[in-house]
């Protein structure tokens, strides 16, 4: 466990990046994401930040506070109903359009649901594209500004160099085996199947991502007991119930700006280098168990996690590439291209 006072020293520290740090935070209105913006606002010098969200309204609130807060800090709301991969595309094009670099994707975007499968227009499950395909969508859509952001300086060398860092926040460390016939469970479909699937494809592809992109860190989450707006596609009487349940819970919930610190505490920390820096002092061991490898399980306090058996067994018999390959089929049959 890294302990709060470290998390906080280190997050003091991020001035040393120099300004110009450019932000992006999917699932940024509410919760962890909004958390972590805070933090990243508060603790860096004139950066950028652009929140991607469906609701204006309360990214206008957000906006408005996180300027007060840093006002040299640039900060934009993009929308975007992050379930379809058309809108992600155009988000991301908007982004693209003012950015030439981006140093941090933070995605956290999700919802709580309890349906069976709800197809978008395009085909995909809403859940299981929420949690993995738009997420991964957004990730290689921008990694030529990622990686422009770990080749290019404009400003001093800070902490381990230029910061390039991908995370996604789910439920790293649960990684269970897949309907490899079904992975996008048109036919095997239940909330159980959708959790398990998303948090294991979200690991294995970023793994590959990590391999492919070595200047870039790739971080799958666990976020720990945080309150979180997901609660909102729920009725008066289940938010009801699961409020009661936080309630009891709460000794053991992550409070809402800590979790936010330590968030930024992962997006940032030189603990998890990109494969390219490769092993050295401090550097934490990647999701395959080595050193400094450029993918990386945490939990909610910084310590590493992840299913050693499952991701072995995936490793021995190729599932990532099969992912990897399954996961842009899915892109080039609703996006096109190549």
């Amino acid at each position: 466990m890294v302990s709060l006072e470290s998390v906080q020293q280190h997050n003091a520290s991020l001035k040393d990046f120099g300004p110009n740090l450019v932000a992006v935070f999917v699932g940024g209105t509410s919760g962890i994401g909004e958390s972590t913006a805070r933090a990243f606002v508060r603790n860096t010098d004139s950066s950028r930040v652009y929140l991607v969200g469906r609701n204006e309204t309360q990214a206008s609130k957000i906006i408005e506070e996180l300027r007060q807060l840093n006002p040299d800090g640039q900060i934009s709301f993009v929308k975007c109903d992050a379930a379809r991969l058309h809108s992600v595309d155009e988000a991301c094009k908007s982004i693209q359009e003012k950015e030439e670099k981006v140093n941090l994707l933070f995605m956290t975007v999700g919802m709580m649901t309890t349906k069976g499968r709800d197809e978008t227009d395009e085909g995909l499950d809403k859940k299981l594209s929420l949690h993995y395909y738009s997420r991964m969508r957004f990730a290689t859509n921008l990694l030529p500004q990622l990686t422009r952001a770990a080749n290019v300086s404009d400003g001093k060398q800070g902490l381990s160099g230029n910061l390039s860092r991908v995370v996604s926040v789910l439920s790293a460390g649960h990684e269970t085996s897949l309907q490899l016939d079904d992975l996008d469970l048109k036919t095997h479909y239940s909330l159980r199947n959708c959790g398990n699937h998303a948090i294991t494809m979200n690991t294995l592809f970023l793994r590959e991502l990590a391999a492919a992109h070595p200047a870039t860190t790739f971080i799958h989450a666990f976020p720990g007991g945080v309150k979180t707006g997901l609660m909102r596609e729920f009725g008066p009487i289940t938010r009801a119930a699961i409020n009661a349940v936080a309630f009891l819970a709460k000794p053991w919930m992550v409070p809402w700006d800590e979790s936010g610190q330590r968030h930024l505490y992962a997006s940032t920390s030189p603990r998890f280098p990109p494969r390219a820096s490769g092993e050295g002092p401090g550097v934490a061991n990647g999701a395959d168990g080595k050193q400094g490898s450029g993918a990386y399980l945490l939990t909610w306090d910084g310590s590493i996690t992840g299913n050693r058996k499952i991701l072995e067994a995936a490793d021995e018999n190729e599932t990532g590439k099969l992912v990897w390959k399954h996961t842009w089929g899915i892109f080039q049959s609703i996006c096109g291209g190549n």
